[in-house]
């Protein structure tokens, strides 16, 4: 199993106009085909210790300047996987993703069946709003690559 980084192959302008950051890690799957939830379901849904250690980390060091720790909103109430609000999905494709004052962000999960395997695109596209956003996401990125290549590990974990 190998995680590669790739290229982006999304159209940026539909689901995140004017995003200054974009990465994609891509796995290939043996077995059954996979859908797009169930990708990101098994990627979001448990996080192990050392994220959600992270994770606990960023929401304490961020609270302070107001930055939301989670996706959950109550004026915009709808599905979620994890922490992170489903903005559009399809069998083949999920976005998630939300808005804040210091940056928006999405996150896609594409997935391609190819006889018994399945390709995982995980795509991160990110458009900052001010230097808080700037410097933030210098500081999160080399974190972020790691968290992303183990989130999609997680795949093909047996479930």
């Amino acid at each position: 199993m190998t995680i590669s980084e790739i290229t982006p192959d999304v159209d940026r302008d539909r689901w995140l106009a004017g995003a200054d950051f974009a990465d994609a890690f891509r796995i290939t799957i043996d077995g059954a085909a996979l859908d797009a939830r169930t990708a990101a379901e098994r990627m979001l849904g448990h996080a192990p210790w050392w994220m959600a250690a992270l994770l606990k980390l960023r929401n304490g060091l961020v609270r302070p300047f107001g930055l939301k720790t989670s996706g959950a909103d109550a004026r915009r109430p709808g599905p979620m996987i994890g922490m992170f609000p489903v903005i559009d999905e399809t069998p083949a494709q999920l976005v998630l993703g939300f808005d804040d004052k210091h940056l928006d962000f999405r996150v896609l999960v594409d997935v391609v069946a190819l006889n018994s395997t399945s390709q995982v695109t995980a795509t991160t596209l990110v458009q900052t709003h001010n230097a808080l956003g700037r410097v933030y996401l210098a500081v999160i990125t080399p974190f972020h690559r790691l968290v992303v290549k183990a989130m999609l590990r997680q795949i093909a974990a047996p479930a």
